[in-house]
């Protein structure tokens, strides 16, 4: 058995995305942005669904499962695994963020701040515990090495 994780990300993702657009379109009035953010909010999906889709690829490479509760056999420390060790859990955080850019909707913000939290304070906290209990020193060695985000 592997991480006791509450809920999936995948899922908790998509349903904030889509309750964060009925609420921001139909509700919660609108800011408008300068049109350099619009541009940076396009980049940032284009790179979130880069990022993703190469996390996606290394974890089917490797014969890995995606949900967080299964148990896992090695730690992935190639691709865009040696740049953070959570690349899934950035592209989610990345993907709500730049909605709020591109889309103006005040919700995509709140609810990337909201994923980023629980992800950080939960989801994360649970995988690395069992991690280190499944592989000790060598887990530590790469949480040394590699960043849990890109900066931090």
């Amino acid at each position: 058995m592997g991480p006791k994780v509450n809920g999936n990300p995948l899922y908790i993702s998509v349903f904030l995305l889509v309750t964060s657009y009925l609420l921001g379109e139909f509700i919660i009035p609108k800011y408008e942005l300068l049109l350099i953010l619009n541009i940076f909010g396009l980049a940032g999906l284009v790179i979130s669904i880069f990022i993703f889709v190469s996390a996606l690829n290394l974890f089917f490479s490797y014969k890995e499962k995606l949900h967080p509760k299964t148990k896992t056999i090695r730690i992935i420390k190639t691709g865009i695994f040696a740049y953070t060790r959570n690349p899934i859990y950035l592209s989610f955080v990345l993907f709500h963020f730049s909605m709020f850019l591109v889309f103006e909707n005040v919700m995509y913000f709140i609810s990337s701040i909201g994923i980023f939290f629980w992800i950080n304070n939960y989801v994360i906290f649970e995988e690395e515990k069992y991690l280190t209990n499944t592989f000790g020193k060598e887990f530590k060695r790469y949480c040394l090495e590699v960043k849990r985000w890109l900066i931090f």
